[in-house]
């Protein structure tokens, strides 16, 4: 089981997806890039190509993981994680309630 500690440790922050991109090399990714309220965006590939068009995902608010160790995934890196729930149609992306500054903790 993980400890309050272990869970402590993980970042996750408000954020606003400003761009999207098809995978160049895989069917079911988007890079996204995302304002995580840092100097630059950070890229994030996100397996919910199936379940959300390009266009209702740009300006939306989400949950990422900000403190993972960047990870290549299929031949593009990825800088955090969004987070998502398993829906019976694929994932759903969770988001903040109330508008919420970007780079706002989650607890």
């Amino acid at each position: 089981m993980a400890t309050i500690e272990d869970f402590m440790r993980i970042q996750m922050v408000t954020a606003e997806i400003k761009e999207v991109a098809d995978h160049p090399n895989a069917d079911r990714l988007y890079v996204l890039k995302v304002d995580l309220g840092e100097e630059q965006p950070r890229q994030i590939v996100a397996g919910i190509r199936k379940s959300y068009q390009k266009e209702e995902l740009v300006g939306k608010r989400i949950i990422v993981i900000k403190n993972l160790e960047p990870a290549v995934i299929r031949g593009e890196e990825s800088q955090g994680m969004l987070l998502a729930a398993a829906g019976e149609n694929g994932p759903v992306i969770l988001t903040p309630e109330k508008d919420v500054p970007i780079g706002s903790q989650v607890r």
